[in-house]
């Protein structure tokens, strides 16, 4: 398969909705079948009903009123702020327009603002932290191959490609940052999941500390660490687990990069985020799965084993809309949870496509 294309830690939080959580064991093997029923919404039309129990919602596909200067691309972040507004990150791969790359709703899906002409054609992962009072995107563009931090307005405060210290990389062509994961002192790691398969620590001043990894399927190896989180739920040791995607595997790193184990279970996971206990992995084989503080799974969220190898036949479901089935996700690549626990998915799908499960139950 392509490459989708292919400090004080109460002022310092993480992305998503200000939800603390942390740590990792092993993965249960058990998979629980998927369950839909339907609801109406206010038009009077049928809406998918996914999950069950306590993790049950509503399925809203197409979310998100987008103004007429923006097309989306592949959809490929999400992260929400203090104030409950939804930054979507897109790749648009057209060359004309060069369009915002990234687009701000209200919790209703008003469009409020974009930004971010110089991420067009590398849009992909987008974190937020509040720093000092004030919060701060992190953003990694794979066509410019950088990492990139901006205030909430999209203005910039530095932007670094990789590390030469580290003595690892003879050119920028080797580095292809996706996403990034927040230390607790305020420093952050930097995953090169298309680039070099390595993750990178920095102090809170982007000061070069480490880096480890590269390709591999040994422990502490990785192919495609596409995604990458401080889980620090509570109760568990806080470390850094990473979507060791090509590998189908979770690894867990101590905050200073030593391997601590591995979880399988999961398909192609792509990223996380935590609430409370749970942890939500978006993953590219067409389902979101929670796991509880044990790494146990609760539920895989549109789970369907035959819709989900008519999607991986070739890849061509993601690019016939007419082939795409209400209440099924055909390639989620991130997700993260509002204040109420409604859950945001945006998916890798050349139209771009954002989806909104407001949690009933």
């Amino acid at each position: 398969m392509s490459q989708e294309s292919p400090s004080n830690s109460a002022d310092r939080t993480t992305r998503r909705t200000f939800v603390k959580t942390t740590g990792a064991a092993a993965v249960a093997a058990g998979v629980l079948g998927p369950s839909m029923v339907w609801a109406e919404d206010k038009a009077g039309a049928k809406l998918p009903v996914l999950g069950e129990g306590d993790h049950t919602y509503e399925v809203h596909h197409g979310w998100g009123e987008l103004p007429d200067s923006i097309r989306w691309g592949e959809t490929h972040g999400v992260a929400i702020d203090q104030a409950g507004l939804i930054y979507i990150k897109h790749m648009a791969v057209i060359a004309e327009p060069v369009m915002d790359a990234i687009a701000v709703f209200d919790p209703a899906g008003k469009f409020v603002r974009s930004f971010g002409k110089e991420f067009h054609g590398g849009g992909h992962g987008i974190d937020i932290r509040k720093e000092g009072g004030e919060e701060f995107l992190y953003l990694c563009d794979i066509k410019n191959r950088v990492v990139v931090k901006t205030n909430l307005m999209g203005e910039h405060v530095w932007q670094m490609d990789y590390p030469r210290e580290a003595n690892l990389y003879q050119s920028l062509d080797q580095f292809r940052p996706t996403n990034i994961a927040f230390h607790p002192d305020g420093g952050f790691y930097v995953a090169d999941g298309y680039g070099s398969n390595y993750i990178h620590q920095y102090d809170a001043n982007a000061k070069w500390i480490r880096s480890w990894g590269g390709e591999g399927t040994d422990q502490g190896k990785m192919r495609t660490p596409h995604g990458i989180w401080l889980d620090n739920r509570p109760g568990r040791e806080p470390s850094i687990v990473v979507a060791d995607r090509a590998n189908a595997r979770l690894q867990y790193f101590t905050l200073d990069g030593d391997f601590k184990e591995i979880v399988n279970g999961v398909s192609f996971p792509a990223h996380f985020d935590l609430r409370g206990s749970e942890m939500l992995i978006p993953d590219l084989h067409a389902r979101l799965t929670i796991m509880n503080d044990k790494n146990e799974v609760i539920v895989h969220l549109g789970y369907d084993q035959a819709w989900t190898d008519q999607v991986l036949d070739n890849f061509q479901v993601r690019g016939d809309v007419s082939k795409w089935q209400p209440g099924k996700f055909i390639h989620p690549h991130d997700a993260c949870y509002d204040q109420d626990g409604n859950i945001f998915v945006v998916e890798w799908v050349p139209t771009g496509r954002v989806t909104k499960l407001r949690k009933v139950s």
